[in-house]
């Protein structure tokens, strides 16, 4: 997991009310979320593929290649998210290396998990 401190300076934040969308799937992303509070849940074709809770980040393949969104999320509960566009992402790489794999693996994780979950 991605440390939550990393994204204390960035005052870009969204609430999203229990059962609504931060985004879904197919919606144009180019922004990277990181959720500070809350619960939230990952959906692909419909289908429950992560819950995410403090400090869990969604929306990074939209940053790193922007396009349309690959999953839905919605938040199970109130939920308060930290916007990271690509102007703080790319200072976050360029102070932290290690940010950027952090990211990598986690695509990496999502995508085999989903894949597995969506073609047993």
């Amino acid at each position: 997991m991605i440390p939550i401190e990393f994204f204390s300076h960035n005052t870009a934040k969204i609430t999203i009310q229990a059962g609504e969308a931060l985004f879904r799937e197919g919606d144009e992303g180019n922004r990277m979320y990181v959720l500070e509070t809350g619960v939230a849940e990952v959906f692909v074709q419909n289908r429950l593929v992560e819950t995410l809770q403090h400090g869990g980040i969604v929306g990074e393949m939209g940053l790193v290649s922007p396009g349309p969104h690959s999953a839905s999320v919605i938040a199970k509960t109130d939920c308060e998210f930290v916007a990271v566009d690509e102007k703080r992402f790319q200072f976050l790489v360029q102070q932290t290396p290690y940010f950027a794999i952090q990211v990598m693996r986690l695509m990496a994780e999502r995508l085999r998990a989903t894949n597995k979950l969506l073609n047993p």
